[in-house]
């Protein structure tokens, strides 16, 4: 028997309001969640640290007065090509759409960044990156990734996911959990400014921590 729809947003709908209605989503104290994750062991080449200087040095001047699009072309897919998530078995996807039913309401929209597996469309979502704005909207990227992890955890039928937003220069990261049926829960990790030599080597080293999780956890795929 065909379950009855409560309602259907787009991601780019999705605000507080409506995601706690959906999901009765709780902010979580951050305590040491993240220190796991943030002291993965990955020592970086000299070429990577080259690198990552030469990708502030060239942006840093005009990086603010960036569109979403420019920013997007010039830092962060420069960053995730050096990251390089692609392997036999998963993916890195641009601007790709999900859709799922999240406690009877059907979520839907185009992602900004995800690795999935799969070669000609994602399957199963392991990791998003979103908004890649300026500046804080009505329609704010936190909440939007957060509504993406929603839906890649019914699909997965798992109970865990990571995930990050960036408001311009400003990136965190989210640990995204499902509780008890229905219910959800987040935790968000202090900022990293990407336009700092050491922020931007600590947001490439969890970049390359998620990764290597991924890369564990689809051995078996």
């Amino acid at each position: 028997m065909e379950t009855t729809l409560k309602g259907s947003y787009n991601f780019s709908d999705i605000n507080y309001k409506i995601l706690r209605k959906i999901t009765n989503i709780k902010l979580e104290d951050r305590n040491n969640k993240f220190d796991e994750w943030f002291n993965y062991p990955y020592k970086l080449t000299k070429e990577e640290e080259i690198f990552l200087q030469t990708l502030i040095n060239k942006e840093q001047k005009y990086f603010q007065y960036y569109n979403e699009e420019k920013q997007k072309a010039k830092f962060i897919i420069p960053l995730l090509n050096k990251i390089d998530f692609v392997t036999e078995k998963y993916n890195d996807w641009y601007d790709y759409s999900i859709s799922g039913i999240v406690n009877g309401y059907k979520l839907s929209g185009h992602t900004d960044f995800m690795v999935a597996s799969g070669k000609i469309e994602p399957e199963k979502p392991y990791f998003f990156i979103q908004e890649f704005k300026k500046s804080k909207t009505n329609s704010d990227p936190d909440f939007q990734v957060l509504a993406e992890m929603a839906v890649a955890i019914e699909i997965n039928k798992t109970n865990t996911l990571r995930g990050v937003y960036n408001i311009g220069q400003n990136w965190r990261f989210i640990i995204f959990e499902k509780t008890t049926e229905g219910k959800y829960q987040y935790y968000e990790s202090e900022g990293f400014d990407c336009l700092k030599i050491n922020d931007l080597k600590q947001i490439y080293i969890n970049l390359q921590a998620v990764k290597h999780d991924i890369k564990i956890r689809t051995q078996n795929l």
